[in-house]
Order: structure tokens, then C-alpha cells, then sequence
């Protein structure tokens, strides 16, 4: 279990945002596959989880990672706390293509590392609002008082069976085609980010994690964790003690964001 960081505080405007990320291998899987990076001066979190043979999945998610943060991370440093949503959009899809080309092609000069490819989900935490971003079934929730919010939704064939009719929520818990993604980084040509803006509010709290932690807890086990009234790091280490206990069959990553101070608009999601 590798604790990437202490919590960190960063100044946006009448706002500051609360840090903290954990990674773990789980309890099956001798290898982490999941690669995660926050950068609290910026106020940006990225989560990958990779998929492939061999080492194929800690290449892919390692590589979304590091190119995602020395493009979108440059540009957000240029842009500055003030870069409208618009542009912020725009600059995401932008490293989202060059990251995707680059696994791509990595696969194909590679017979090792054929087929790699990884979910992401990533998220700029701004002065007034919140830009998700996410491929694959990687996740996005938001804590608001005493109501935990799903904000990504998932690119999978279950998704797609539960949208459809096709099966149930409960057919779905025992569903084969769980861990069938749609839609991942490196796979093909093209790859749309998903994205969509959120308020915040003082006291929301943002949780960003692989399927190895939404896959082990149920919604109703991660609302009682997040309310927890303790210390970022150690609510990352409640989640993934949870996913252990309840299995630990995936690698296990999480990034918590904290919303601290006063004179956020209350306007609504």
C-alpha cells in the first residue's frame, strides 16, 4: 500500500482544496496496474487503471498519466486559475488525443504490449466549479452533505444492458460482463473524454477511484466511510481497508478532494 501523498491545501480564490491519494495492489493481483497524480497547486487529479498482457496495463496507465500531466498540466499552468471552462474542455480532449495516439502506437511497435490500453478519470478543481472528465468505468463521486452523488457514468456493456432494460441492478452485481469497458485510452484511433462541470460548494468532498474500490464497496458502505469525520489520508485508508475486506480482487486506487472555506455560490449541480 503506497500512500502517494499528506494532504496538501491549495488557494482558490475564496476557496482551498484538501489532497489525498492511495494506491494498493489489492489482494489477488501481484502487480498495480493503477497509476495515479494529483498536482495541488494546479488543482488537478488524474486516475488511470490499465488493462493488457505482460506489463501491458502499468505501461498504458503510466504513460495516460505522465502525458496528460506534462501537456494539460503545462497548459493549465499557463492559463492560470482564471481559464474559462471552454478552453479548459478544449485542452483536455487535446492531451486525452495525444496520450491515446501515444499508447496506440506503443501497442502496435510492441507484439509484448499489444492491446494495452486504460480507463481515466480526472478532475480540475477550480474558484466556482469542478470539470470531470472520465473513459472507461473509472469513477467520479461527490459528497454534499449527506447525499453521495455518482457523476461519472460508466463506458461498459453492463451499463449499456442496465440503460437498455436488458438486465437489472440486482442481475447486474452477478453479471459476467462487469469488467467489459466501451471506451479506454489506447484502443483505438479516436477517444472521447466525457466531461461535464459541477458547482461547489464549502464542505463537498470528491472521491476519484479505479473499479477495484467501486466494485468491492457498495454505494451504501462508501457513503459511511466518506462521512467519517477524520483526516483525508485516513479516509483513503478506510476505502481501501474496505475493498481489501470485502475481496480485494483489483488493484485499489483512490484521490480525495476537499472543499474548505467560504463565498462559493450555492448554485445548483
Amino acid at each position: 500500500m503506497s500512500n502517494t501523498s499528506a494532504p496538501v491545501s491549495v488557494e482558490a480564490g475564496a476557496l482551498s482544496w484538501d489532497f489525498a491519494a492511495l494506491t494498493d495492489p489489492g489482494r489477488v493481483r501481484a502487480n498495480n496496474e493503477d497509476t495515479i497524480a494529483f498536482d495541488a497547486s494546479l488543482g488537478l487529479v488524474l486516475l488511470a487503471d490499465g488493462m493488457g498482457g505482460y506489463n501491458g496495463g502499468e505501461v498504458a496507465s503510466g504513460m495516460a498519466i505522465a502525458l496528460l500531466q506534462a501537456s494539460f498540466g503545462r497548459w493549465l499552468a499557463h492559463a492560470g486559475p482564471h481559464a474559462h471552462p471552454k478552453a479548459i474542455r478544449r485542452a483536455l480532449q487535446a492531451g486525452t488525443d495525444e496520450a491515446n495516439a501515444a499508447i496506440l502506437e506503443a501497442g502496435i511497435a510492441n507484439v509484448q504490449l499489444q492491446g494495452m490500453g486504460t480507463t481515466l478519470v480526472l478532475a480540475t478543481f477550480g474558484q466556482q466549479r469542478v470539470i470531470v472528465g472520465h473513459i472507461g468505468d473509472s469513477r467520479c463521486y461527490r459528497l454534499r452533505g449527506e447525499k453521495l452523488e455518482l457523476l461519472t457514468r460508466d463506458h461498459s456493456l453492463l451499463q449499456e444492458q442496465l440503460d437498455a432494460g436488458a438486465i437489472t441492478p440486482e442481475q447486474a452485481v452477478q453479471s459476467p460482463h462487469r469488467n467489459l469497458v466501451t471506451r479506454a485510452l489506447g484502443i483505438e484511433r479516436q477517444v472521447e473524454l466525457e466531461m461535464h462541470e459541477h458547482s461547489v460548494r464549502p464542505g463537498d468532498l470528491f472521491l476519484l477511484c479505479s473499479d477495484g474500490l467501486s466494485e468491492m464497496v457498495p454505494d451504501a458502505q462508501l457513503f459511511t466511510l466518506l462521512l467519517q469525520n477524520i483526516a483525508l489520508p485516513e479516509k483513503a485508508t478506510l476505502l481501501v481497508a474496505a475493498a481489501n475486506e470485502n475481496g480485494g480482487r483489483d488493484n485499489i486506487s483512490v484521490v480525495l478532494a476537499r472543499a474548505c472555506g467560504a463565498g462559493v455560490p450555492e448554485t445548483p449541480a
